[in-house]
Parts: structure tokens; sequence; C-alpha cells
């Protein structure tokens, strides 16, 4: 019970954004209406989406030092999960967009660099699953994904915000909390980007605890 404190948490803070994402009361604004609401989940996908790339980059640097093949299967699980909280954030943003801009994929430089930036990483997955030899693969793995990250992060962070962009924060758009993040949405909003970032987490470690277990087994045999 002491060593998962953290799972504990993470599980409350997720269920309490869930309900207090669906109940209590959002600023009615013009257009966004009830779908802001959708922030609560669309904004903490990406934020453990980040998390989970930058553990994978951190241990694909460890690989490179240390060559522990261990290493390497974390920086994989760490992509795999980045990738699924990805996908989610791409499903709620294009929802979103859809009733606020009227298309589920407007013209917008923040979605196409989010794109790109997710293409980076399937490439990623694709380079893994096309070498066979394990040493080389972890390598390999380890070399593209130290890049791919710093990548990411000019797709996603900043170039959004050199441009125009209908995201808030982003292209001269001033960010949600300068004009309709209230105190209620607050409480509602940190818990979740906490909650879904301890989510991440724990994915993370359930994935590399599988594939651990796959690689012995695919030693023995």
């Amino acid at each position: 019970m002491y060593k998962s404190w953290w799972k504990i948490l993470a599980s409350v803070l997720v269920l309490y954004t869930v309900v207090g994402g669906l109940l209590i009361k959002v600023p009615a604004l013009p257009i966004l209406h009830e779908s802001i609401r959708t922030v609560y989940f669309h904004v903490p996908m990406w934020i453990g989406m980040f998390i989970a790339y930058l553990v994978s980059v951190i241990y694909s640097v460890k690989y490179l030092k240390s060559n522990n093949i261990n290493h390497d299967l974390m920086a994989i699980e760490a992509v795999n999960t980045g990738l699924v909280f990805a996908l989610v954030g791409f499903a709620s943003g294009m929802t979103w967009a859809n009733f606020t801009w009227g298309d589920y994929w407007p013209n917008d430089p923040k979605l196409n660099s989010s794109a790109i930036a997710t293409l980076i990483y399937l490439a990623y997955v694709v380079l893994r699953g096309s070498l066979e030899e394990e040493q080389k693969r972890a390598k390999i793995s380890a070399v593209y994904n130290i890049f791919a990250f710093p990548i990411m992060v000019v797709l996603i962070f900043i170039l959004p915000r050199l441009t125009d962009s209908l995201h808030p924060g982003n292209g001269g758009n001033p960010a949600f909390g300068t004009y309709d993040l209230d105190s209620n949405m607050k409480l509602v909003l940190y818990p979740a980007m906490i909650g879904w970032a301890l989510i991440s987490t724990w994915l993370m470690t359930i994935r590399y605890r599988i594939r651990i277990l796959e690689n012995k087994n695919n030693q023995i045999n």
C-alpha cells in the first residue's frame, strides 16, 4: 500500500476529474458553451504524452551509456504509451474542433505540427520492427529517439506560437487562463493534469513489466 500511494492518488484524481468535469459549472461563453469541458480531458492527454516521450528519450540516453537492454525496453514502452495518449488527444481535440470551429480538422498549424510529430514517433515504432538483431535495433532506435524528442518539442510547442493558430496561447491568441479559465475550471483542470500524468507513468510501468516478461520468455525459448 505504501509503495502504491501514487497509483491510488492517480485513480482518485482521474475519478474526480470525470465527475467534476461533467458536473462543475463552467463559464457560459459564446461558441464554446458546454464543449469547453473537453479541456479537462484534451489537455491532460498531451501532458501525459509529453511525459511519456520525455521518459523515453531519457532511457534511450541511458541505454547508449549502459547498453542495458532493459533501458531500451523502457524507451519503447514509453513511446507506445505516449502514442496512446496522443491518439486520444487527437480524438478529443477533433471532436472539440468540430463543435467550436465547424471542422474536425481545420487547417491549423498546431494540429498539423502535432500530426507530423506523431508520425515521427510512429516511424520510430516501424523502424524498431524492421530490425531483427537486438543490439543493433536498440542502438539505432535510441539515436533516432534522441533526435525525435527535440523535433517534437519544436513542432508542438514552438512553431505554432510563431504563426497564426486557432489554439489558445498560440499565434497571438490568449491562453485559456487569461480570459475564460475561471476558478471552478482550475479546480478540475489542474488535478486532471496531475492525475493523467500519473496514469501515463502507471501505464508505462505496466507495459515495461510485460515487455520484460516477454523478453525473458523469448530468451528461454
